[in-house]
């Protein structure tokens, strides 16, 4: 593990898993995690997740979403001269420039594409660059939110009211994407936040091939049951065990305190900064000078109610430089309206009987295809698992029964799929 990472694990939880699924040949999703090296670039640029899902023939797709983060990451981290949101949306709009490069200059290329999701955790909250339909999500307590919009037909169609009267948005193929990185030499990048930062929030980005299978309310669920390297797994599982048509990646980050980095001992903690005195425009000074100048010779010549007029205008201009020097935006801030409309849908979590049923269920039916297949499996370890999960749901302790189920559906996911890559057979069926 890097000092980078072990700077700030007191503080912050994160995992990351990307996963072929079991449909495609290879793997065209791409993720990034950049954590700030010290407690001045997180004032500066904050820590830095993103998913990315690309889209085209052959490894176009697969070139598209590396490029996209990797470029991301790259010309965001040089962009320290400008507010965070600015740089990644300039980072974001970079990514667009090169993987549209990219495709102009080779036919097997040409067309590609990616969607794109970036988070900035930020102390003045997380703030998101979107294009595509991979999502963010952030649960708070049982208030589980989704924080971007999906760039997708049946989306567009719902947000401006044009869904033909009596169609469900079921009957729209949801695969239809509205907006991408690359196939454009420009792109319309949606900034979302900031989205202030309570102890306990926990950020999801994922790709549709998770979002797809499983459902918004279940995703909360089983962020709200497990810690993130446990989250990520159970979340992969589950989407492959509904099939896994596409691939699948998930990034989570949980905030656990304020964000401030243990450094070693030879990089000495930063001081507080004092405010930085903002200049004030010259005029501003002038007319306080004018003004009380005013002021004196109108006294001195008996003028008193003129001098009363004076001396009221030129505390007006001293309360003014005070505001200009004092004010105005620190290194970070954000000014103005909040970014985008965020977010698009809510749902109350709760981790209920029925969804440990259904995990229940799920166990019967690993261990008759596991049992029909003939795979060699650790019958104690499976059986250890399910056990205790099932003592959790005659306690009424659905929490632990989430974890345990899904620690034997992990355990036997990993099982299956070796003998699967063994085999060279399809051990979960159509």
């Amino acid at each position: 593990m890097s000092q980078q990472t072990t700077n700030w694990d007191h503080c912050l939880q994160h995992a990351a898993i990307s996963d072929v699924g079991l449909r495609r040949a290879n793997n065209q999703d791409s993720m990034a995690v950049v954590l700030a090296g010290t407690n001045e670039l997180f004032r500066k640029q904050g820590h830095l997740f993103i998913v990315a899902d690309g889209m085209g023939a052959h490894a176009a797709g697969e070139l598209a979403s590396q490029l996209s983060t990797e470029t991301i990451t790259q010309t965001y981290s040089k962009l320290l001269h400008l507010p965070p949101p600015q740089a990644i949306l300039a980072a974001t709009h970079d990514a667009n420039a090169k993987i549209h490069g990219r495709g102009e200059a080779d036919e097997e290329f040409r067309g590609m594409g990616t969607t794109t999701t970036s988070l900035l955790l930020l102390g003045e909250g997380a703030v998101l660059a979107h294009v595509g339909d991979s999502r963010a999500y952030r649960l708070r307590g049982s208030r589980f939110e989704q924080l971007t919009f999906d760039h997708s037909l049946v989306w567009e169609m719902k947000a401006a009211g044009q869904l033909p009267e009596g169609m469900s948005a079921d009957h729209i193929p949801k695969n239809i994407i509205t907006r991408s990185l690359g196939p454009n030499a420009t792109v319309a990048v949606d900034l979302e936040g900031p989205f202030p930062l309570a102890v306990g929030d926990t950020f999801l980005l994922c790709s549709d091939g998770l979002s797809g299978p499983v459902a918004d309310e279940e995703i909360g669920i089983i962020l709200a049951s497990m810690a993130p390297d446990e989250a990520v797994r159970a979340l992969v599982d589950l989407a492959n065990l509904r099939g896994g048509p596409d691939n699948i990646t998930a990034v989570i980050a949980r905030v656990t305190g304020p964000q401030v980095a243990q450094q070693p001992d030879d990089d000495p903690q930063p001081q507080p900064q004092q405010p930085t005195a903002r200049p004030v425009h010259p005029i501003v000074w002038t007319l306080l000078v004018l003004f009380l100048v005013g002021a004196a010779g109108l006294a001195a010549n008996g003028m008193m109610i003129p001098a009363l007029v004076s001396l009221a205008l030129a505390a007006g201009a001293g309360i003014a430089a005070l505001v200009q020097r004092q004010g105005g935006e620190s290194e970070g801030q954000f000014s103005g309206q909040p970014l985008g409309k965020g977010p698009y849908s809510v749902y109350k979590v709760a981790v209920n009987p029925e969804f440990v049923q259904r995990l229940g269920q799920i166990i019967i039916e690993l261990r008759g295809a596991a049992t029909a297949g003939g795979w060699v499996v650790d019958w104690d370890r499976f059986n250890a698992d399910s056990a205790q999960a099932a003592a959790a749901v005659e306690a009424d302790d659905h929490v632990k029964a989430v974890r345990d189920y899904f620690h034997a559906i992990s355990f036997m996911m990993s099982e299956l799929k070796q003998q699967r890559r063994s085999s060279g057979e399809d051990v979960f069926g159509p």
